[in-house]
């Protein structure tokens, strides 16, 4: 039987878990998104589910031995040799040595391996945690110590899934994801990312072998712009292919107060994405976090991502439980975050970013639209 209703995958362990004070993962982000749904009444006990940990021997369909062992040899030790680190890319200033290195990463994978089996019959699933999108097989990157994205499609594939499209919103290329499924015959691939931004991958021309549709937009890419690669692109890429699933990675770090991409959008986009896509009524909907640095407008984004998936109405005015939850959040590292504006504590749509539509999204559209 298919899931009766959305289910969320949550974890406790990225409550207390960071990367460092320093690093930009230091915000929380998950346990946000959870303390929000719950206190605005859409998180109920039979649609939340704790996301196991994976163990290394599941991971091996597609990491390494060799790597899964640095990884919590790393968290055992808390350091690591140059070796290590050169081979492995952990103990680095973008994925370092933590306390929950391991553990953390293997939490969200351990959720979109779960995710592939229960949607084995079709449903929905949010596991805000996942969108790991940059990790390699042997190899961390991007923040990205394991690729729970990939992990999540080989278990569909393995409940049954034949083909799969796998859409990306996130502010950076999905190299990883691009690395484990480019050539891949019952997959297609999109990724909309910003251009000349880390890892500078996935160019216009860069097709996968075929299955894969790149479009690098511009910095000040809008709420407008993104209607139209939503339209124009997205939509009809997926139909085309008539997916047994669909894999959405909705990395909150395209909006315009992320500090780590230079795009403009609003979170009404990223929700317009999500609906969309629902109403191709794919029979397995998967979607996952990802990027996104700003605390409150990465829960506030998630927040509504549940909102949308359930069919609930987003308040104007959040109740006092669900803005205290906002209030409670800090940012002492960001100048924004000393002095955030009223909205983000009191609501969670963002104003909408319409804007023109410049020449270069056309064109690049027009490239990709001549392949479909």
């Amino acid at each position: 039987m298919p899931l009766p209703r959305p289910l969320f995958l949550g974890s406790e362990i990225y409550r207390g878990s960071s990367y460092g004070l320093t690093h930009p993962l230091r915000v929380p982000r998950v346990s946000t998104v959870m303390d929000l749904t719950r206190a605005l009444g859409w998180l109920p006990p039979a649609q939340y589910r704790a996301s196991p940990r994976a163990k290394p021997g599941a991971l091996e369909i597609w990491h390494t031995p060799a790597y899964l062992a640095a990884l919590q040899q790393a968290e055992a030790t808390q350091t690591v040799t140059p070796e290590i680190r050169d081979r492995h890319g952990i103990g680095t200033m973008s994925n370092p040595v933590y306390a929950e290195m391991f553990r953390r990463p293997a939490t969200a994978a351990g959720a979109s391996l779960l995710a592939g089996e229960l949607l084995a019959a079709g449903g929905i699933i949010h596991h805000p945690g996942g969108g790991t999108h940059h990790g390699m097989p042997d190899r961390a990157g991007g923040f990205c110590y394991l690729n729970d994205p990939v992990l999540a499609m080989l278990a569909l594939r393995r409940a049954g899934a034949r083909r799969i499209v796998y859409v990306d919103i996130d502010a950076h290329h999905m190299d990883g994801v691009e690395v484990g499924f480019a050539g891949d015959a019952d997959t297609r691939l999109i990724s909309v990312h910003e251009e000349k931004r880390w890892p500078f991958t996935g160019l216009l021309t860069d097709t996968g072998g075929g299955n894969c549709f790149n479009l690098p937009v511009p910095r000040g890419f809008n709420d407008s712009e993104m209607a139209l690669v939503r339209d124009a692109l997205i939509l009809p890429a997926t139909a085309g292919f008539a997916p047994d699933a669909v894999v959405l990675q909705c990395g909150a770090d395209a909006v315009l107060e992320d500090p780590l991409s230079r795009l403009a959008l609003s979170n009404n986009a990223h929700w317009a994405v999500v609906r969309a896509l629902m109403d191709l009524a794919p029979p397995r909907l998967l979607v996952l976090g990802g990027g996104g640095y700003n605390p409150w407008s990465v829960g506030r984004l998630w927040t509504g991502v549940w909102a949308t998936l359930n069919g609930h109405d987003i308040p104007d005015r959040l109740p006092p439980g669900a803005e205290a939850v906002l209030r409670a959040l800090v940012w002492e590292r960001a100048s924004a975050g000393r002095n955030p504006p009223g909205h983000w504590f009191t609501t969670l749509r963002d104003a909408p970013r319409d804007g023109p539509i410049r020449e270069a999204v056309r064109d690049r559209l027009t490239v990709l639209r001549a392949r479909l």
